[in-house]
């Protein structure tokens, strides 16, 4: 794979208000241009994979999935290039052809010449120098020789914000990541440190994040489309993340990425690190995003007590009995088994149930709410009093 040539520490910006086929094509050419266009990244004759989001099969309204406009601009301009272009991804949820169907990708995948290569075999490789000394990743991935990373700009239930770093989940195949999920538990530090350890085992060499029009509340798969209005890119993902926490006014405490990042050392966590061009980030900034509720707490307890308050006072999945459809969607993807159909009613195991909040993240009818216990209500509204005093 092709290691990304630009600064890692510049991060471009772009105004967007629509999605029209024309317009997103001039804003990707000019979000690139302050970091030498396509071809500073694309290379005539190279294999280059774009990996946008294709979490569950919704139309582009919905801002579950990148929308199929940004695909089409990227493919051009990396053909342009000249790279042979491949667009693959491994959903959460349904066969990845019958998602990039009916999230609008597979049709401009096929108007395009693109090729599609939906992620099927895995392979292990063994990073060295991090925790994680092996990952199981898609062939498709390692075959690539320019990744270009798609991410949509979503909240997440589980890590706060889903974005660059946690967009390349997608190169862990099926349901290899409820094991992963499984293997953190409820560690969501632990977490979002695989997610850091395997995004830098993959290398993107540029992101660009679909902040068009972005999700608010309950997401990654059942919030709130919000209009951003927006277009980021960088070569290093983690720059991008910084700016994208930035430019919808969350802290970095509120991304457990982010905040992970921070307490390991990473570079290009601070704003004041980066340089930025393109478009002013405050002219770009939107006030009043409704962050996902937070689920868990930072405990300085140890052993059993942590453990007994983490289950029973922060947060769980909660299932809408009006809204579910008894589809078994969820009791199959749970990493912990929690979950059965029973009675005709979702019934969850709370002594099993881990809290990723994978259930919430992939359930197509928007049927799993999370709720808060009392304690992490009350650190919820400490934390909001601290920082507005900030």
């Amino acid at each position: 794979m092709t290691q990304s040539p630009k600064n890692d520490a510049q991060v471009s910006l772009k105004r967007l208000n629509s999605y029209d086929p024309e317009d997103a094509l001039a804003a990707i050419e000019e979000l690139l241009d302050p970091l030498g266009g396509m071809s500073a990244f694309v290379k005539p004759g190279d294999k280059v994979l774009l990996k946008p989001n294709l979490l569950a099969g919704k139309t582009p309204d919905k801002a579950v999935t990148t929308h199929p406009e940004i695909v089409r601009a990227v493919i051009k301009l990396a053909q342009k290039a000249g790279g042979e272009v491949f667009l693959g991804d491994s959903p959460g949820i349904g066969s990845p052809e019958n998602v990039a169907r009916k999230s609008g990708i597979l049709a401009v995948v096929k108007e395009s010449g693109c090729h599609f290569t939906p992620f099927e075999t895995s392979v292990t490789i063994h990073p060295t120098g991090g925790t994680f000394n092996q990952f199981e990743v898609a062939r498709e991935v390692l075959d690539a020789d320019v990744i270009i990373n798609l991410p949509k700009l979503k909240t997440h239930q589980m890590m706060g914000l889903t974005c660059g770093i946690k967009n390349m989940f997608g190169a862990v195949v099926g349901l290899r990541k409820p094991r992963l999920h499984l293997q953190a538990g409820t560690d969501k530090a632990f977490f979002a440190l695989m997610l850091l350890e395997l995004c830098e085992a993959m290398a993107p060499a540029l992101t660009i994040v679909d902040a068009v029009v972005g999700m608010e509340g309950e997401g990654p798969g059942s919030g709130d489309p919000i209009k951003i209005g927006a277009l980021l890119a960088g070569s290093h993902p983690q720059a991008v993340d910084t700016v994208a926490t930035e430019l919808v006014g969350l802290q970095s405490h509120q991304v457990w990425t982010q905040q992970q990042a921070i307490n390991s050392g990473r570079p290009y966590t601070r704003i004041e690190q980066l340089q930025l061009s393109g478009d002013p980030l405050q002219e770009l900034k939107i006030n009043n995003f409704h962050p996902a509720k937070m689920t868990d707490v930072n405990f300085g307890l140890k052993g059993g007590l942590k453990s007994f308050l983490k289950h029973t006072l922060t947060a769980r999945p909660v299932p809408d009995h009006q809204l579910c459809k008894r589809c078994n969607d969820c009791v199959t993807h749970c990493p912990a088994a929690a979950m059965k159909i029973e009675n005709n009613r979702l019934q969850i195991d709370y002594n099993n149930c881990i809290r990723c909040f994978c259930c919430q993240e992939l359930c197509p009818h928007g049927a799993l709410m999370t709720k808060q216990g009392l304690l992490l209500q009350l650190h919820s509204f400490l934390q909001q009093k601290k920082h507005k005093c900030l």
